[in-house]
């Protein structure tokens, strides 16, 4: 039974991507590259629930090996048969082979990102975050390369007690529309 709660969780988290990747208002300002997650306060968050401050915590740990390790630290918060679900790329399943295409440093590759809401099941077991990333990377010029999205994070409490990532999937914020939409001006 709990492998159903967990793809009703992963089926409605990821509707909320899908219904979200198209609304050009919603994207918003992302965070600064570097900046921590920080878990709700349960003091001034009406909505913070033990699970949601966990869900943060985790999110935060997660960030901190990314920024220190690159893929390896990536890879390493993923269950044994997680998945990683990406813009126009086959899904990469299993921790092994998430570990064999995670191989970027953070000094030629920065991940970034902040929650900006969780939920977590009755049970505890299984929960997901949402938010917004961004990646830093430089092409063979030397020039520049930055692209900023949403993600979910889908997490689940292993038999060992320990959470891993069960599911990142991630869309890329659509680009600018720019002068691609305008008709040619009309020859008189």
């Amino acid at each position: 039974m709990v492998g159903l709660g967990r793809r009703i969780v992963l089926a409605i988290a990821l509707a909320g991507i899908a219904g979200g990747a198209g609304c050009l208002n919603a994207w918003g300002q992302l965070p600064m590259p570097g900046s921590q997650s920080q878990a709700p306060n349960p003091l001034t968050d009406a909505l913070a629930t033990p699970g949601k401050i966990l869900l943060y915590n985790l999110e935060a740990k997660f960030a901190k090996a990314v920024a220190k390790q690159g893929g390896a630290g990536f890879a390493s918060w993923f269950a044994t048969n997680g998945v990683v679900l990406g813009n126009g790329v086959a899904p990469v399943i299993g921790q092994v082979a998430i570990a064999q295409s995670a191989t970027w440093s953070p000094k030629n590759y920065q991940l970034t990102w902040k929650p900006t809401g969780a939920w977590m099941n009755p049970s505890g077991d299984t929960g997901y975050t949402w938010g917004k990333y961004q990646t830093r990377t430089k092409d063979g010029n030397g020039n520049p390369i930055n692209t900023s999205g949403r993600y979910i994070t889908v997490w689940g409490k292993q038999p060992d007690g320990s959470w891993k990532v069960e599911l990142e999937a991630s869309a890329n914020a659509p680009t600018q529309f720019g002068n691609c939409c305008k008709l040619p001006p009309q020859a008189q």
